[in-house]
């Protein structure tokens, strides 16, 4: 019997470790279940795409909240071009991530969009997932809706997030077009199925994180076999620029005897953090990030794929929020609902905690049957989308 095709709407090459391996993790979910998924290259498409984008932040320059966050990406861009030292550091990671994704994720390449178009009717469906794909700018730059698949081909949102706790404003009937033409519909985050109801009237279930779908056995075969840094450390992946949570670790650092591990300007450039860590590594594949959470001592980070790959591999973690209540561009939400649905809320932390409390978690039995209920109705859900020979009404 011939296996079902699925392309895969995923942003497999954008440089960003827990994107980059939630893509691999996506495929080879897929690949575990039967089924044979290639990402959809979109080299070709993506001057169209980007074009969108900037139309949008453009007609978006007066909204605060999004100049300042985005403004940070723009100034790291710049710096790359002018600062010799972080343009040679930046491109060592880029060659880090491109080499893996060479190895480890198989795509298709299409000319245009009316190639991609017509390429779908050779799939069994057309899957959109995971992170932020949803976000207010990637709707209007009209990729990751699916709006160039046709009616008839089968279209599965899998754990595809938001990125932001509502709808912006004016924004609404753009939203429920989109979501009202994708026959299986799921969220990562509680305030994504709030959404989805809201948008379509349609309650959808909540699915892990593609790395989720992954057991830790699955992610130890990738995993770089070598320890990366030989001594006792705490890791630090760190998104966002909060002082009082850097000086949290360094007190955490120097009580239980630890180096200070870190993967500086990711998102941004903070020219404090190369003073905070004692080690700044560069020349990291998505395989080596995932090595340097397994050999951790601790885990200290503001990032969802932080916090999912500690529990994968039962780590002590401590995640802290990145982002304050106002900012339109939060994503603190999804850690919220992850936490919550895995009964570990108690690992959010503000800083201001005690330094010589315990913090080791004694609990990764009763999390791990959480986990594993939780894959097992994600898993679930792609087969029954995949295999229910009557899609759900338009």
């Amino acid at each position: 019997m011939q296996k079902k095709k699925i392309a895969l709407a995923i942003n497999y090459d954008y440089h960003d470790y827990g994107g980059m391996l939630q893509s691999y993790a996506t495929q080879v979910a897929l690949t575990k279940m039967g089924f044979d998924s290639y990402a959809i290259n979109y080299d070709n498409l993506k001057s169209d795409i980007n074009h969108r984008k900037i139309r949008y932040f453009i007609s978006n320059i007066f909204d605060w909240s999004i100049v300042k966050e985005k403004g940070k990406i723009v100034q790291k861009k710049l710096l790359d071009k002018f600062n010799k030292k972080l343009s040679s550091e930046q491109a060592i990671r880029d060659a880090a991530f491109d080499r893996f994704q060479q190895r480890f994720i198989t795509t298709e390449p299409y000319p245009s969009w009316g190639a991609l178009t017509e390429a779908c009717r050779d799939y069994d469906a057309v899957l959109v997932g995971s992170d932020q794909l949803w976000l207010p700018s990637n709707i209007v730059a009209d990729y990751y809706t699916l709006s160039f698949v046709p009616k008839e081909v089968r279209k599965i949102a899998y754990a595809t997030s938001f990125g932001i706790g509502a709808i912006p404003h004016g924004m609404e009937n753009l939203y429920a077009h989109f979501l009202s033409r994708i026959d299986y519909l799921s969220a990562r985050e509680t305030s994504g199925q709030e959404i989805i109801k809201q948008s379509t009237g349609r309650d959808v279930p909540l699915v892990c994180d593609p790395t989720m779908l992954l057991e830790k056995s699955d992610w130890k075969k990738i995993a770089t076999q070598r320890r990366i840094v030989n001594d006792k450390y705490i890791f630090c992946y760190f998104m966002g620029n909060n002082p009082e949570q850097r000086d949290f670790v360094k007190k955490m650092a120097k009580s239980r005897g630890c180096k200070i591990v870190g993967l500086i300007h990711l998102d941004q450039y903070i020219k404090s953090d190369e003073q905070f860590v004692d080690y700044a590594l560069w020349d990291i594949t998505p395989a080596d990030f995932v090595a340097l959470v397994r050999d951790a001592e601790y885990v200290c980070t503001d990032s969802f794929h932080g916090t999912v790959f500690s529990i994968l591999f039962h780590k002590n973690f401590l995640t802290f929020k990145r982002f304050n209540k106002k900012a339109s561009l939060s994503t603190n939400t999804r850690i919220f609902s992850l936490l919550d649905r895995l009964n570990l809320k108690e690992r959010l932390f503000t800083g201001e905690e005690d330094i010589n409390k315990d913090f080791t978690i004694f609990n990764y039995g009763e999390i791990q049957d959480n986990l594993s209920q939780f894959r097992s109705t994600s898993i679930e859900f792609i087969t029954q989308a995949m295999n229910n020979s009557n899609c759900p009404p338009q």
